[in-house]
Order: structure tokens, then C-alpha cells, then sequence
């Protein structure tokens, strides 16, 4: 009975080494996360999953094709409800201004991460587009996109019920300063995120889309701290939800687990291929694709088919030159 908890720990420990490492291989080689004027195309492909994902998991039905039409050509393709496609459209916005704003020179550099007027702006962005088509049916003049709420929430599934209205300004004033605290956490990284990002959908600050903004807000920190956004795929909304309720009865682990995971697919998935050089040699995660995965990748290594090696904890490590050059042979003995 003991020795499961003890490899879960282990496992998460050895994901929270490989992303700080990874963070750290980022900002030593190349300064940290290229800037969208830097690398338009990364972060497009991130902005396109994030939408989908992430408004995904709150019952949106857009695929991602519809979600690239809209978002790249302006196109609604589908027979949606106009609401889907204005919460994915408000959700980009939202998201493309994170990205925006948390990679540009600012105060927060040096000062303070965040604060509650840019929680208000992200909401609004995030809202206001649905909010013109489709309201929350109770919400008073005063409860629109960025205003906080002036309602009771009922209990969540997990029986947790967010603080009363009232609470509300004071509450969020507190997170503020948690949140700026991750700077200094002396908790491992994934940890004190996942505390902050629980305890703002405890709070639920708003009437209607506090999963979203939390999300866009936790990577607002991300991105501001030299991390990538986590992107949260829709299947693993389960996952994610059963992790906030485990947040919510003070075990933040598996939240912190999952976010790690899904910082470090981000980075392996998008952005550590396309600034690495094809000579470079870099996680087999960063070089599966549509043509090859990960496991033919790791096989193929473990065979001596792809020109591989391992690094000091064991994991393969190879190049793209070397994926290509599997690639075509294999293709030459299939024929």
C-alpha cells in the first residue's frame, strides 16, 4: 500500500525535473520563449489548440478546423449556434493578448506579476463577444464581462461552495498577492501554480467563465515567468476537474502534475522543434509529428534503427537530420 504513493511522488518529481530543465536549456540557448512578432507560426499553433481546448472542456462542440477557419480566415465553417463560435472567437482574443502581453518589457517585469484590473481585462476579452449573443440569463446590469459577481454560486459536484459575493473584492485582492508570491514559492514551481490556480476557481470570482479566465490568467503567469502556456486537452477534462476537487481538499498534486505535463507538451510539441536546429539534439517528444510517434521514435532507438543517444537520466535524446534520415529508410524498406 505504500509503494504506489512513493513512485506517484517519484514520477512527479521526475516530471518537475525535466520541465525546469527544459526551461532552463530554453532561456540558457536561446534567451527564453520567442516573442509572436519573433515566431508568428508557434504561437499561432498554440493559440488555435488553446481556443479549442480550452473552451472545449466547458461544452464548446467547435472542432478544431472550424476553430483554425475562424481564427485564421475569419470563416465560420459548421452549422454551430452563433454562441460557439463567438465564445471561441472571444476566447483568441483573450489568449493572443496574453501572449502578447506576457512576453513584451513591462513593469511586471521586475514588480508586480499581476494584477486585478489585468484579471478584469483578460474576462472581458475572453466574454464580452458571447456575452453580446448569449448572457447569463441571472446576471444584474452590474455582472457583465470584468465586473465581478454579485450572486451565490451553488455548491460544486465535489461539495465545495465558493465564498458569498460579498467576500468576493477582498478575496481576489489575497490571490493577487498569492499569485505574486510564485516568484518566490518555496514549494516546487508546479505545486504553487496548481495552489493558485485552485484557489481562483474556488473563488470563482465571476458569474460565468472562471474556467477560462483561470486558464488564460494561470498562463498569463506562465508565460510572464518563462514558461509555455499549459494547454489542457479535452480529454483530460476529467482528469482536470477531479484534480481541482482533489485541490480543493488540500491535495494540489495531481493538478500540479497535470499542468507540468501539459507546460512540457507545449514546449516539446511546439516550440523546442521549431527553434532547435535540425543538428540539435533534443527529447523524442520534441521530434514525433503527424508521420512518426513518440513510441516508433523510442523503439525505432531502442533497436539502433534511429541514430540515438541517451542523456544522464536515460531518456533518448536525437536530432531532426537524424529522424529524417530514419524516416526515409524505413520508408525504403517498406517499399
Amino acid at each position: 500500500m505504500t509503494a504506489r504513493p512513493a513512485r506517484g511522488r517519484r514520477s512527479r518529481e521526475a516530471i518537475y525535473a525535466q520541465l525546469d530543465e527544459a526551461v532552463q536549456d530554453l532561456r540558457s540557448r536561446l534567451g527564453g520563449l520567442p516573442t509572436p512578432l519573433e515566431a508568428e507560426d508557434i504561437w499561432g499553433d498554440i493559440w488555435y489548440q488553446e481556443a479549442h481546448n480550452s473552451t472545449a472542456i466547458e461544452g464548446n462542440t467547435l472542432v478544431l478546423r472550424e476553430v483554425e477557419a475562424l481564427l485564421s480566415e475569419g470563416r465560420a465553417v459548421g452549422d454551430k449556434q452563433l454562441a460557439e463560435y463567438m465564445e471561441v472567437q472571444g476566447y483568441a482574443d483573450a489568449a493572443k493578448w496574453v501572449y502578447g502581453q506576457g512576453l513584451s518589457a513591462g513593469d511586471w517585469a521586475e514588480g508586480d506579476l499581476i494584477s486585478l484590473t489585468e484579471i478584469r481585462h483578460v474576462h472581458t476579452l475572453a466574454m464580452s463577444k458571447v456575452w453580446q449573443v448569449a448572457p447569463h440569463p441571472d446576471a444584474a446590469p452590474q455582472e457583465g464581462p470584468g465586473s465581478f459577481r454579485r450572486h451565490n454560486i451553488q455548491p460544486f459536484p465535489g461539495g465545495m461552495r465558493p465564498p458569498e459575493w460579498p467576500e468576493v473584492p477582498a478575496l481576489m485582492s489575497d490571490w493577487v498577492e498569492q499569485a505574486r508570491g510564485l516568484r518566490g514559492a518555496k514549494a516546487p514551481f508546479p505545486e504553487a501554480l496548481a495552489a493558485v490556480h485552485a484557489e481562483f476557481e474556488r473563488i470563482h470570482p465571476f458569474l460565468d467563465g472562471n474556467g477560462r479566465a483561470g486558464r488564460l490568467i494561470t498562463n498569463l503567469l506562465l508565460v510572464r515567468m518563462g514558461y509555455a502556456p499549459a494547454i489542457i486537452r479535452k480529454r483530460e477534462r476529467t482528469r482536470y476537474l477531479t484534480a481541482l476537487r482533489r485541490a480543493d481538499a488540500g491535495d494540489v498534486a495531481p493538478l500540479a502534475e497535470l499542468l507540468a505535463r501539459s507546460v512540457l507538451d507545449t514546449l516539446m510539441r511546439f516550440i523546442v522543434p521549431a527553434v532547435a536546429g535540425p543538428a540539435r539534439l533534443v527529447p523524442l517528444a520534441a521530434l514525433a509529428d503527424g508521420k512518426v510517434t513518440v513510441r516508433a521514435l523510442r523503439a525505432a532507438a531502442e533497436r539502433g534503427r534511429l541514430r540515438a543517444q541517451r542523456d544522464a537520466r536515460g531518456q533518448w535524446l536525437s536530432t531532426r537530420n537524424w529522424v529524417r534520415a530514419y524516416q526515409s529508410s524505413r520508408y525504403k524498406r517498406d517499399s
